[in-house]
């Protein structure tokens, strides 16, 4: 594949569409060269932020979510963009407690950890939220060749 280049997905904010994201992932990365235990962490990455989205930005009312994948070399990166409700930081006793879509982190329910999958799972992972633009979380991960392959 050419680097600098973006596939663009606009997908309904209900979970029937997340696969969709999940089989486009696999298509890219894996012409790409990712590893499958790598392919396999994106797919668990991307999903929860495509959940994410489905479940906290929209509540009952539907939308759009927008999944940008940038191939840039052997670097990949996945954007999940929505407009829905943002989350903010918390005006608390504990400044730098996380939150996702307004929830703290010992109030979210089981499933609630995904942005702490999701630094796990990915090289870099970043969440932008702007009040009434909505949320952008952007997950990285760079190709790493086996030692084996010289």
């Amino acid at each position: 594949m050419k680097a600098d280049q973006t596939v663009t997905l606009n997908l309904p904010a209900t979970a029937d569409y997340v696969d969709i994201v999940r089989l486009n992932l696999y298509g890219i990365a894996s012409k790409m060269g990712f590893s499958y235990e790598d392919i396999e962490d994106m797919k668990v990455a991307v999903s929860e932020a495509c959940n994410n989205s489905v479940l906290y930005a929209y509540g009952q009312e539907g939308g759009l979510v927008e999944v940008l994948f940038g191939i840039n070399g052997e670097e990949l990166t996945i954007t999940v963009k929505d407009e829905g409700v943002s989350f903010s930081l918390p005006q608390q006793e504990a400044p730098d407690a996380p939150t996702l879509h307004d929830k703290e982190l010992h109030d979210v329910e089981i499933g609630g950890l995904g942005f702490y999958l999701m630094q796990a799972l990915m090289d870099d992972v970043s969440v932008v939220s702007e009040s009434g633009k909505g949320t952008q979380v952007v997950l990285t991960k760079r190709l790493t060749r086996s030692e084996e392959k010289v």
